[in-house]
């Protein structure tokens, strides 16, 4: 949001199967995001070269061109050694950089001591690696750049998306059609969370809480003043339950007791609220807490609405069946609580709450339900009084592409022939001749993880998913018939070896605030000093009490993906 004003990926999906380079970086893309990574399949069918940065071998590399096995939270300092050789050969999009972007030159002084032979001594990958993946990437007439968790979930997340973020300002690989930044979304309906404001310092449609034009909208259509400052991020509202500043919390489809790093701590700040309650579909560990626990519909299949998917794409979802029991939709069950406060809400269905949402973000303004049945899904922005054609045209062509807003209005043919309507890719004013907003570089230094292997806990832990599960595996740890139905310690032969461990033999691992109890899977997937678990079974392996909780304080995201780890076995 700080250089682009959205948070939102930048490229479409089907845009990854016609580009030059895929780049998935901290992304087990293959395991966590398949539907995506078909696309990139395809797209490496068609010629693309993929590159995988990641510290496990995981099964993606065996697609890859290049598998750059960076150390765990070492990525700052891989970036800024690609952007160190892209400047220092001169690779850079001199011309794109000069009209669309600012704070290069400090950025191109921060970067001159990031030299390869140095990141390769942080980093664990060999300067030829760097070099050649900075030239791929450099030289590519279209290229993508993706990532996820594997970025975020460290102390310093937000620097480590700057870092990616200076790569594609640095190439000019942004802003145009297959080349892209893309923040892979691990959940179905993430980047719709953030859109409808479900975020401290946000409001509806990406507004800043503090916006005068924002507030001034929103109290006109809302009827009520706006707070005068923002809420508090999830890790600020732990300090907060911590310090007693928080007595009562209202939890809708989350599981912090089980999700959150050091989840023994986290429990017990959930244990020691006055008020909670939980509104769910299924009864978590931490609706087990409870004091009142509200069921709620499937959002798919059971409720009325929209999702928003990792492509801003906005697509309706219906009620084939009816709820079971007393579960009703979150909607709903929303506006009976706030009535009982007094606020007087009257929508009679969702696309009541959709239209109100359509006068509160430009972003949305055109999406109307009737074109959501028509086309089968929008990608915002899609503009209040215009429909953005997204083909081949320019910005000021599609800006151009004139509409009526919603219902029985008309739209131009070359929209109604071509079937699509919306925004394929995002920020394509920074290739028009005079750039009005320029993007601005981010110089950040290369930090560590908080906590590092040492004489007691010798390994380093980083976590991750599998493929046949979820999360913390509410709706999928009681398959019926899946491979590998419990959670397996990936270590390497040679650690294996040194601890008298086979494959299959019970160990525990502990750190600084917790231990669990798995089987070991000797794999090559993880280097000496290295070791992998998931969080999908925390019934019995809760991996988060392992985890520390080391904040990033701008993004509240703590440091899931490393800390310092001891492994025994078990007799």
């Amino acid at each position: 949001m700080a250089v682009f004003g959205t948070g939102a990926a930048t490229t479409s999906y089907d845009e990854f199967e016609d580009t030059d380079v895929i780049i998935c970086w901290g992304s087990n893309t293959m395991e966590s995001h398949p539907i995506i990574y078909n696309h990139m399949r395809r797209g490496v069918k068609n010629g693309a070269k993929m590159v995988v940065v990641d510290p496990r071998k995981i099964d993606q590399t065996k697609k890859a061109d290049k598998w750059l096995p960076v150390r765990v939270g070492t990525d700052i300092a891989l970036a800024n050694a690609l952007a160190n050789v892209i400047i220092e050969e001169e690779l850079y999009d001199r011309e794109f950089v000069e009209r669309a972007t600012e704070h290069f030159e400090e950025f191109r002084e921060k970067v001159a001591g990031y030299t390869p032979e140095y990141a390769e001594e942080v980093t664990g990958v060999p300067a030829d690696d760097i070099r050649e993946v900075a030239r791929m990437y450099a030289t590519a007439e279209k290229a993508t750049l993706n990532w996820t968790l594997g970025i975020t979930e460290h102390h310093n997340g937000l620097d480590a998306v700057f870092a990616l973020i200076n790569l594609g300002l640095l190439t000019g690989h942004v802003g145009k059609y297959g080349s892209g930044l893309n923040p892979l979304r691990g959940q179905n309906n993430g980047q719709g969370g953030g859109d409808m404001g479900a975020l401290p310092n946000r409001l509806v449609g990406g507004w800043t809480w503090d916006d005068p034009k924002a507030r001034e909208l929103f109290e006109s259509v809302w009827g009520t003043p706006l707070p005068e400052k923002a809420g508090k991020n999830q890790a600020e509202l732990l300090d907060a339950m911590e310090a007693k500043e928080v007595r009562a919390m209202y939890v809708i489809g989350e599981n912090p007791c089980q999700s959150d790093a050091d989840e023994n701590h986290s429990s017990k700040l959930f244990g020691e609220l006055d008020f909670l309650v939980v509104q769910d579909l299924f009864l978590t560990k931490t609706g087990r807490m409870a004091d009142v626990v509200l069921p709620a519909a499937a959002s798919w299949a059971e409720s009325e609405g929209t999702f928003t998917n990792g492509e801003r794409r906005v697509q309706r979802v219906r009620t084939v069946i009816d709820p079971p029991g007393e579960a009703r939709s979150d909607d709903m069950i929303l506006q009976d609580v706030a009535n009982r406060m007094g606020a007087g809400w009257s929508y009679e269905k969702a696309e009541d709450i959709w239209n109100e949402l359509r006068l509160l973000a430009p972003n949305f303004a055109g999406i109307s339900y009737q074109h959501l049945d028509t086309y089968g899904g929008i990608q915002w922005p899609c503009l209040d009084g215009s429909i953005e054609e997204m083909d081949d045209n320019t910005p000021k062509e599609q800006l151009a592409a004139d509409a009526q807003d919603s219902e029985g209005g008309t739209m131009p043919t070359a929209i109604l022939e071509k079937g699509q309507v919306g925004t394929r890719f995002m920020h394509a004013q920074l290739w028009a001749a005079e750039v009005e907003k320029r993007a601005p570089f981010h110089p950040v230094d290369h930090e560590g993880p908080v906590e590092m292997p040492d004489e007691e806990y010798p390994y380093q832990l980083t976590t991750g998913r599998r493929l046949a599960f979820y999360n913390t595996g509410t709706m999928t740890q009681n398959y019926k018939k899946v491979k590998d139905d419990e959670e397996l310690l990936e270590i390497s032969a040679e650690d294996a070896g040194s601890l008298g461990i086979e494959d299959g033999d019970p160990v525990r691992v502990s750190s600084r605030r917790g231990e669990v109890s798995v089987k070991a899977r000797v794999t090559d997937k993880v280097s000496h000093g290295l070791v992998f678990l998931t969080f999908h079974f925390p019934e019995t392996a809760p991996v988060n009490q392992l985890t520390i909780n080391a904040v990033d304080p701008r993004s509240g995201t703590a440091e899931l993906k490393a800390c310092a780890v001891k492994v025994e076995a078990l007799a």
